[in-house]
């Protein structure tokens, strides 16, 4: 179980999103900076208890419309060897000192946490509480057994989402962009295998729910 401190980030994770965000391919806005502001999110435990995994919905109000992104970051106290291209950057953590953010996407644990919410073997996890379940993400998926026998994961970026890719052609897309569902039930893609859906808060302060996440399988199933 992670331990959720109260206390002073510098640069704060909206920080450190402002200028990472603009370098990556599914950023929508414009040539300045974006102007950001927390929308929502959750967390994932590390059973080993030492990389913090939380995925950051933050909403850029910079442009004409505003856009609601997705981030999974993870938190660790020392560089991940291989991972320079992943670095968001770093942070001083009034507790627990100098703390290195990755994209998530490029982070094992990370990768093999967020694997087993699909499965239903984890639980999301609150945002700002510690030991408390985040009720409002929602999971599901097709078939019984593990989804991914190989968890090294094949990272493909695109024009909105994050493909994450195991072995048999199993692939979870990860929804870099959110978009509100109409009725407030995502609805899941034809010949999806599963998904994970939260909620957010929407620009005009209403709640708002989509997807994260698309489950495919190697056999449409």
């Amino acid at each position: 179980m992670a331990v959720i401190h109260q206390t002073v980030l510098k640069p704060t994770k909206l920080e450190l999103l402002t200028s990472w965000l603009p370098s990556r391919p599914w950023y929508r806005g414009g040539s300045g900076a974006p102007q950001l502001a927390k929308a929502g999110g959750f967390r994932l435990d590390d059973p080993r208890g030492e990389v913090g995994m939380e995925f950051i919905v933050a909403t850029d109000g910079a442009g004409p419309d505003p856009v609601t992104y997705l981030v999974p970051l993870t938190y660790r106290g020392a560089p991940l060897e291989g991972a320079e291209h992943a670095l968001v950057g770093t942070m001083e953590h009034g507790v627990l000192g100098r703390r290195w953010a990755y994209d998530g996407c490029y982070d094992s644990v990370l990768v093999e946490q967020l694997w087993a919410l699909v499965e239903g073997r984890v639980r999301a996890q609150d945002q700002n509480v510690s030991d408390a379940p985040d009720r409002e993400v929602s999971t599901s998926r097709s078939g019984d057994g593990p989804i991914a026998r190989d968890l090294t994961a094949i990272v493909a970026e695109g024009a909105e989402s994050t493909e994450l890719t195991a072995a048999q052609g199993t692939t979870l897309s990860l929804h870099r962009i959110l978009r509100p569902a109409p009725d407030g039930s995502p609805l899941i893609p034809r010949g999806a295998a599963g998904h994970v859906a939260g909620a957010w808060t929407a620009p005009d302060g209403t709640r708002a729910r989509g997807l994260f996440a698309t489950l495919y399988t190697g056999n449409g199933s």
